[in-house]
């Protein structure tokens, strides 16, 4: 067991019991929880208040952005599976599954990129009222932390090419990557939420 322990980074763990790489990432994730709450709280203080067109109901399209929000949440299934299947030592499905994660994030980033592409046609641009500002400010963040988690997962697919990958000492930095696409995924569902389900009153 013990053998088990120091092959698993288990002698680096903290008081916790948690590796300190795990702890880490909880606190960096915490104070990014304090980061997107504070964006998001500042898009609801401003939320109906812009008098300059466009307003949210003239050019959100829901059907299509809950598409993009579907894709992304079937990536923490593939992030799952892919955990899982490297901690059973399945080296192929795991890197396919991971593999799987980084495309379906980069299918939520292009829609995204195509959605303010499309908004900036109607004539939604930062600078144009509140809204404008906030929501891109809010939801442009957001694409950047997926951005970085697609970039951080593929750069594991690539290493586990180029290098000898034992899932007895790399599950940990699957795990960790995972913590942070997860996280991603569930401040998209806030986001969504708060800034596409709830309807905005237009200010008269």
């Amino acid at each position: 067991m013990a053998h088990e322990i120091a092959h698993g980074h288990g002698a680096e763990a903290t008081s916790t019991g948690l590796h300190h790489r795990k702890v880490l990432m909880w606190t960096f994730l915490a104070s990014d929880c304090l980061f997107f709450g504070s964006l998001i709280a500042t898009y609801m203080a401003y939320r109906g208040r812009s008098l300059a067109p466009p307003h949210p109901a003239e050019i959100f399209d829901i059907p299509y952005t809950s598409v993009s929000a579907f894709v992304l949440l079937m990536s923490s299934l593939t992030m799952v599976l892919a955990l899982h299947a490297l901690q059973h030592g399945r080296i192929r499905n795991f890197r396919i599954w991971l593999t799987a994660t980084a495309l379906l994030g980069l299918v939520f980033v292009g829609g995204q990129a195509y959605e303010f592409t499309t908004f900036v046609e109607e004539g939604l641009t930062p600078s144009v009222n509140l809204f404008g500002s906030t929501f891109y400010t809010l939801t442009g963040f957001h694409g950047a932390h997926v951005t970085v988690g697609v970039l951080w997962l593929l750069s594991i697919v690539v290493y586990s090419f180029v290098k000898p990958f034992d899932p007895a000492v790399h599950s940990l930095d699957v795990e960790i990557a995972g913590l942070y696409w997860h996280f991603v995924d569930i401040v998209w569902i806030v986001i969504f939420t708060v800034v596409y389900l709830i309807p905005t009153p237009v200010p008269h």
